[in-house]
Formats: C-alpha cells, sequence, structure tokens
C-alpha cells in the first residue's frame, strides 16, 4: 500500500482513534468524571492533530502542483475526519451542559 491509498488510511486509522477517545469522554462527562473526560478529550485531540497533518500534507503537494488523484477512500476519509471534528465540538459542549447540571 502507498501513496493516496496508505494516506486515506493513515488519515480514517487516526480518525478512528479520536472519535474513540471523543465517546468515552463523553460516557466520563456522563458519569461524573469530568477530569477522565477532559483526558480523553486532549486524547481525541492528538489522533485528530495527526490526522489533520496527513491531510494538510495532501493538500500542501496539490498546492504546489503535484497531481493529488481523487478516489472514493480518500472521500471517505475526508468525511470521517470532519464528522469527528463537528463530533468534538458538539461533545465539549455537552460536557459543559454535564457540568452544569451536575
Amino acid at each position: 500500500m502507498e501513496g493516496m491509498e496508505l494516506a486515506s488510511f493513515q488519515i480514517i486509522a487516526a480518525v478512528g482513534g479520536a472519535r474513540s477517545s471523543v465517546m468515552e469522554a463523553l460516557k466520563d462527562a456522563r458519569e461524573g468524571n469530568y477530569e477522565a473526560a477532559s483526558a480523553k478529550l486532549e486524547e481525541a485531540n492528538q489522533f485528530l492533530a495527526e490526522a489533520h497533518k496527513g491531510h494538510t500534507g495532501l493538500i500542501q503537494k496539490e498546492a504546489q502542483g503535484e497531481q493529488v488523484p481523487f478516489s472514493l477512500l480518500f472521500m471517505h476519509a475526508e468525511d470521517q475526519l470532519m464528522t469527528t471534528i463537528t463530533l468534538r465540538d458538539i461533545a465539549m459542549e455537552m460536557i459543559e451542559m454535564y457540568k452544569k447540571i451536575g
């Protein structure tokens, strides 16, 4: 595996870790464990930074004139990245609501 396929799978793997961490953070917050929730969100942010780095690298290649082929796999990776960023943002708001309610 190489090129776009490898880059796509690296993004998907990192995003999968982020999504799992976000869901664990929500569970921790629901149980009132806000420190653990915060740690899980930080872990999610690290995974997202890794995914974003791969994504940005591909954008830079294309901006420099290198041909970056389009594929459904890459589109899936992009979709997962953007969806997980949104999920993280909503989870952060939900955790703040749990704190106020609790």
